[in-house]
Order: C-alpha cells, then structure tokens, then sequence
C-alpha cells in the first residue's frame, strides 16, 4: 500500500514539476508557431511511449 501512494506521489509531484517549466519557462524559448512545430509536438510523445513500449515487451519475451 505504501509503495502505491509513494508511486503517485512521484506521478504528481513529476506532472506539478512539468506545468510549472512549461508555464514559466516554456515563453523563453523561441519557438516557431508552424504546422511542423504542431505535429512534432503532438506526434513525439506518442512516438516516445511506442517506442518505450516496444522495447519494454522485447526485453521481456527474451
């Protein structure tokens, strides 16, 4: 039981880290507002977890 809240307490602590770099420091950074910047930004986290996932279940069929 204590290993599960301590798993989300990192989740949220993690996603409360990450609103807060995007909504404070994400204006720094001088990003091109394009159609390209729009799709890499959508598709590279689906990308990432497809990737993570497909090397997750290969490392444990072998």
């Amino acid at each position: 039981m204590t290993s599960q809240i301590m798993f989300v307490l990192k989740v949220l602590s993690l996603s409360a880290g990450l609103a807060v770099a995007i909504r404070y420091l994400a204006p720094w950074l001088n990003i091109p507002a394009t159609p390209m910047t729009a799709l890499v930004m959508v598709l590279l986290p689906l990308l990432l977890v497809a990737i993570g996932l497909g090397w997750r279940s290969r490392r444990t069929l072998v």
